[in-house]
């Protein structure tokens, strides 16, 4: 008798009003930058031309997203796209050029100094690559801060902080100082000063671009599960494909300033909008990201009612494990209908198409990454001058272990399809 496997996925619908909504936002700099986006001409010129005709870089140019509540809502792109100006546009800790912001329907470009300083201290909450660490307070006492600026009384905010520091793992290291404490531990500190706060929304810039491979991914995993127990809205920045795709429930890819593509990690793998795109992920492992909807076919006679089970938003991975452990077919089940059936021969179909497409170019790396031509105004790092502005993959050795194997790759499983989707001042000293 054959056994029943249900490999689950959940998903939170999208809110009908978003925690941030951007439309048609631009941010230049340069002289007269605010003749920029109202002139056609101009706001069609590529980097390097505007920049010689004007004398203006375009960090940002008329990008709009919505951020659902209780979504992490990944920007993604090389040095120099503009992900990093984007994202301080959003609290207005870089001054947009023209467009759009709102914050639960609230003009955030209309606020007067009051109001930005309680968005900043209240609802939207930055953690920084660099920490921004107060090096003479020890981490209770940085991790208060936010909640000092705020005129929270000595105890309680100490209270609350030591809340905080024991959610991310930081028991017995309260009265350290930041010296004392290596990369990981330190961003965990910033990441606490941020949740101390109790903000709507997490804003990440690169937060742990300048840590260890091994580091890195605890704190990636720490920040999946925070989600997973507190729902709370997250946008993140990165220039880390397997980072996007392992946190991201969206994420929005950005080349030149602009939005190349928004979508679901599997629409970004399995749908890529333009050729740069498909190289950015063309040596993604396919069976990590897209779900067995990609590879499903309709039910024979009989298979309909018999065999194990499978749910549509299970990962083509996951599938290939579950039919080789069963040696037969499993059905797509949603709800109590079959929608359709994957077999050895539809999974393995997708994984073929994914080889297909192209592997790594000689050496094992892909080709090599070239961002555009305007300097680093978004804080991303160098930028370089090409018209070609390819990403770099690096595939590594295989991994027992999905998660393991795409930190070592340069790829990465998506969140596990179990888990849930749903994802101030600035609590640091360089925003208050």
């Amino acid at each position: 008798m054959t056994s029943t496997t249900q490999v689950a996925a959940s998903a939170t619908p999208p809110a009908s009003t978003p925690v941030f909504s951007v439309d048609g936002l631009w941010k230049v700099f340069g002289p007269k930058a605010g003749q920029i986006p109202g002139d056609p001409e101009l706001a069609a010129l590529a980097p390097a031309e505007l920049r010689a005709r004007t004398g203006c870089t375009a960090a940002v140019r008329d990008v709009s997203f919505d951020v659902r509540k209780g979504e992490v809502f990944v920007v993604m792109g090389l040095s120099g796209s503009g992900k990093s100006t984007l994202v301080r546009c959003l609290t207005r800790l870089i001054e947009p050029t023209s467009g759009t912001i709102a914050i639960d329907g609230e003009d955030v470009r209309a606020m007067d100094k009051g109001r930005l300083r309680e968005l900043r201290r209240h609802r939207a909450a930055m953690v920084f690559q660099h920490f921004g660490l107060l090096p003479h307070r020890s981490v209770l006492d940085n991790v208060a801060y936010g909640l000092e600026i705020q005129g929270v009384g000595r105890s309680e905010r100490r209270a609350r902080a030591a809340e905080v520091v024991a959610k991310v793992g930081l028991d017995g290291m309260e009265q350290r100082r930041p010296a004392q404490l290596s990369g990981g531990q330190r961003q965990r500190v910033g990441l606490a000063r941020a949740l101390a706060v109790d903000p709507e929304v997490l804003l990440f810039d690169e937060p742990f671009s300048a840590l260890d491979p091994l580091i890195r991914r605890d704190m990636q995993d720490e920040v999946v599960r925070l989600h997973q127990e507190e729902g709370r809205t997250m946008v993140f920045i990165t220039h880390d494909l397997s980072e996007a795709l392992k946190l991201g429930d969206r994420i929005a890819l950005m080349r030149d300033g602009r939005v190349v593509q928004l979508g679901t990690p599997e629409e970004i793998v399995g749908s890529p909008a333009d050729d740069y795109v498909r190289e950015f992920v063309r040596d993604v492992p396919r069976e990590q990201v897209l779900t067995v909807g990609s590879a499903m076919r309709p039910a024979a006679d009989g298979e309909a009612s018999a065999g194990p089970v499978v749910s549509p938003a299970a990962t083509v991975s996951e599938a290939i494990d579950l039919v080789a452990a069963e040696g037969a077919p499993a059905r797509v089940v949603d709800g109590d209908r079959c929608v359709g059936v994957v077999d050895a021969d539809t999974l393995l179909g997708v994984v073929a198409k994914g080889d297909a497409g192209g592997g790594p170019s000689a050496g094992g790396r892909g080709p090599v990454a070239q961002s555009t031509a305007h300097p680093d105004t978004d804080g991303d790092g160098p930028s370089h001058d090409s018209g070609t502005d390819l990403p770099t993959t690096v595939p590594g050795p295989a991994s027992d272990s999905p998660a393991t194997g795409a930190a070592q790759a340069g790829t990465a499983a998506p969140r596990e399809r179990g888990e849930a989707q749903p994802p101030a001042p600035r609590t640091s000293p360089e925003g208050v």
